[in-house]
């Protein structure tokens, strides 16, 4: 049986995982429209890591909803972490066009 200071813990964590949701959600509407901007390699390599944002947002609404634990909640986001260093090193050298 939860008491009362389990209950209001819970529901606290429930709204900061929210919270962190929609600031994800922020990010990755914030950075839509620069993408179009990009090179077609670069556009590629941004869509992956906002891809990876979404998916982040979306673990914290289903631990927000109960459906997840904290324990998954944490793996999920330090897989996502692993997956962003590992497309941080397999990018290609920046190459200048005539256009740049």
């Amino acid at each position: 049986m939860l008491g009362i200071g389990g209950l209001t813990g819970k529901k606290w964590h429930s709204r900061r995982a929210l919270q962190a949701a929609e600031m994800l959600d922020e990010v990755v509407d914030s950075q839509l429209p620069l993408v179009t901007e990009l090179s077609e390699e670069s556009r590629r390599r941004s869509a992956e890591y906002l891809s990876e944002l979404v998916m982040l947002a979306q673990d914290y609404r289903h631990f927000a909803a109960g459906w997840i634990d904290q324990a998954e909640l944490e793996r999920r986001g330090n897989a996502t972490v692993a997956r962003l260093e590992v497309l941080s090193k397999h990018r290609s050298p920046a190459r200048l066009t005539e256009q740049d």
